[in-house]
């Protein structure tokens, strides 16, 4: 580092530099080598490479070997100025001392990555840099900076019209890229999360109103499905990462086929219908159970028969006279994406009733074998991974106790939220529906 007397123009406040300041950034070794002085011929510009203050106004000039493109960028909390060059060799003014000039604290430069140079002003505080140019001077050149305060808001609106008209006469300077003088408010995590996409996921508390479903012991099936649906809607919320909407939340009744075409017309990533049981045994525990496989392959064969045979409309139809040769592969296409499409939701299916069944059987007694199939007209569909929860028997004590606990409906509910992230994770449940 070279450092000059202080010119008789700028008194204390102007400083000279007639060597090369390119260091103080953490400068890999490959950079250091790149690392050059300006040539000797180049003194008219070292002469010229300055730091000085006026009335708050900083002057803050760099010697470049040849004109460049630059951008230039002013933040906060650290208050600083960034200026970013190509790989150019430069002269930086002296360092100031202890005590800052004008606005400028300290600053350093170096090579911040192959190709590019960076510049870091540290400065007293919030700042705008209200102009920025490079100017030729003979086979060199300068880039100059004018850096103020930024104390109020009448300020910053006054360096937007100033920024405004430097873009107008600055493209072939590259100071097209000077940022305006406050950076912009960053997004909260809620915010972004807000933003992101969620998966829906429909919960169908069973029976309500005049159905009251399975009823003994002072337990009725309608309420506590519902008092259980309404804690696991409340937690899946509250985790930011899904949709959760429900057949019911008050005591209504809902037609079963209605409940399953609620969750098709949202595009339901997981459909969960929560019952209870009643058995003249002692039978207790939960179980879990998903569509029978025979119901499923009729599912299949139906889905592929309907595409089949009114996969266009009587409008497409009536249009598609001429080409009738092309209908038929058409169909045939429509008919394979279809079968994949219940397929898939099968698989989907078996991976979900295997994940509620882990982590469900943590948190409260599951009966035995509780991977059961049936042919619930709810979980009748080729569109949803759908499953039917018996949260436990009414007709038995321990069970009817705990449907009606509060703690108890803490704990599992919480540990199906677990097995709803844990699906999710699968990449099965990743691809697209």
């Amino acid at each position: 580092m070279g450092t000059g007397r202080p010119g008789r123009a700028f008194a204390r406040t102007a400083l000279i530099c007639a060597g090369l300041t390119l260091a103080a950034l953490p400068i890999p070794a490959w950079a250091q080598q790149r690392a050059a002085a300006l040539p000797a011929q180049s003194s008219a510009a070292a002469s010229d490479t300055v730091l000085k203050s006026d009335k708050g106004r900083t002057k803050f000039v760099i010697g470049l070997e040849r004109q460049v493109d630059f951008q230039v960028f002013s933040l906060t909390n650290p208050n600083r100025v960034f200026i970013e060059l190509p790989d150019v060799k430069l002269q930086l003014p002296a360092h100031p001392g202890a005590a800052p000039v004008g606005l400028v604290k300290s600053f350093r430069g170096g090579l911040s990555a192959p190709g590019k140079a960076r510049v870091v002003i540290d400065v007293t505080g919030p700042v705008i840099v209200e102009k920025a140019s490079v100017e030729k001077d003979g086979k060199t050149a300068r880039l100059m900076l004018e850096i103020v305060p930024a104390e109020s808001a009448a300020d910053a609106q006054a360096a937007n019209a100033k920024r405004a008209e430097l873009l107008a006469g600055a493209s072939g300077l590259g100071a097209g890229g000077l940022q305006p003088p406050m950076p912009r408010p960053a997004i909260s995590p809620q915010m972004r999360a807000a933003g992101m996409f969620k998966p829906v996921i429909v919960l169908d508390p069973g029976h309500g109103g005049d159905d009251t479903g399975a009823t003994k012991l002072g337990t009725v099936e309608k309420n506590v499905v519902l008092a259980f649906s309404l804690k696991l809607r409340d937690k899946l919320v509250a985790s930011g990462r899904y949709k959760v909407l429900m057949t019911r939340d008050k005591d209504v009744f809902v037609e079963l086929h209605e409940r399953r075409a609620f969750a098709e017309r949202n595009a339901a990533a997981l459909f969960v219908a929560v019952h209870a049981d009643y058995a003249q045994s002692k039978a207790r525990g939960a179980t879990i159970y998903s569509l029978r496989e025979g119901v499923a392959n009729e599912l299949q064969r139906s889905a592929k028969g309907e595409v089949s045979e009114s996969v266009l409309s009587g409008a497409e139809r009536r249009s598609s006279k001429g080409i009738e040769a092309d209908a038929g592969p058409v169909r045939q296409i429509l008919a394979d994406l279809a079968r994949r499409e219940v397929e898939m939701t099968r698989d989907r299916t078996n991976v979900f009733v295997r994940s509620v069944i882990e982590y469900m059987g943590e948190t409260t007694n599951l009966k035995d074998n509780p991977d059961r199939s049936a042919a619930f007209v709810v979980i009748k569909t080729a569109k949803v991974p759908s499953i039917l929860i018996e949260l436990g028997y009414v007709t038995n004590e321990a069970d009817a106790e705990l449907l009606k606990s509060e703690v108890w409906r803490e704990k599992v509910s919480g540990s199906i939220v677990t097995a709803i992230d844990n699906y999710f994770s699968h990449q099965l449940a990743r691809l697209p529906m």
